[in-house]
């Protein structure tokens, strides 16, 4: 029996580095940090979410002390959406607190953009933030990226705290604009590739971002 323990043992710690070694060639993007964090999901909590196992850290993305010593009281209350964005933003978990918001991004990311457009067949960035508004805090706000801008309080980008406004100038003036999450990272629906989730130090968006807003 101490035999086939040992076996397996060693099989689960080889195929656990075997999977690290592999995401250490990926390249360094918010996707492929959502993809390490539903695997690390998987193997972090045990059926009893009170009794957390030891956590390898076998991960580019994973902080170990953070989440070894960071869980919070009210855990049971959590779901795992709240886990996965709080690994892939690189955050304490205990912070991802707002599940509206973020079982709101889970469910509209990877929508087209359409101009114009303001459901799940399409959808533009000012149309988008309005939806999350709405959805989440029962806040109407203006429909255009520009009245948007206008009607908030206009923020410096170290003032911006989870739900502020971001905006950009992507072809003159106020022309686009997204929600913020954390630690730099926000949603937003682009031309190029629908509702993701993009950084403010990505070199497109450091070049073009205007300011924060908080309505």
């Amino acid at each position: 029996m101490k035999n086939v323990l040992v076996i397996f043992i060693l099989i689960a710690t080889c195929c656990i580095t075997g999977y690290a070694q592999g995401t250490n060639t990926l390249k360094s993007g918010f996707e492929d940090k959502l993809i390490e964090s539903n695997f690390i999901n998987d193997i972090i909590f045990t059926p009893d979410i009170n009794k957390p196992t030891t956590i390898p850290n076998n991960g580019p993305y994973l902080n170990v002390e953070k989440f070894s010593t960071g869980i919070p009281s009210n855990i049971e209350d959590m779901n795992s959406v709240q886990y996965k964005y709080a690994m892939a933003l690189d955050v304490d978990v205990e912070t991802v607190t707002d599940a509206p918001l973020y079982n709101f991004v889970q469910d509209w990311t990877g929508t087209r953009y359409v101009m114009g457009g303001s459901s799940k067949k399409g959808i533009d960035c000012s149309a988008f933030t309005s939806a999350l508004f709405l959805s989440v805090y029962s806040l109407p706000i203006p429909r255009t990226a520009r009245e948007q801008y206008n009607a908030s309080t206009h923020l410096l980008k170290d003032e911006l705290k989870e739900g502020d406004l971001v905006f950009f100038n992507t072809r003159g003036g106020v022309s686009h604009v997204g929600v913020y999450l954390d630690n730099g990272y926000f949603v937003h629906s682009c031309s190029s590739a629908g509702v993701k989730i993009n950084n403010l130090s990505d070199s497109y968006y450091a070049k073009r971002f205007l300011g924060g807003g908080r309505l």
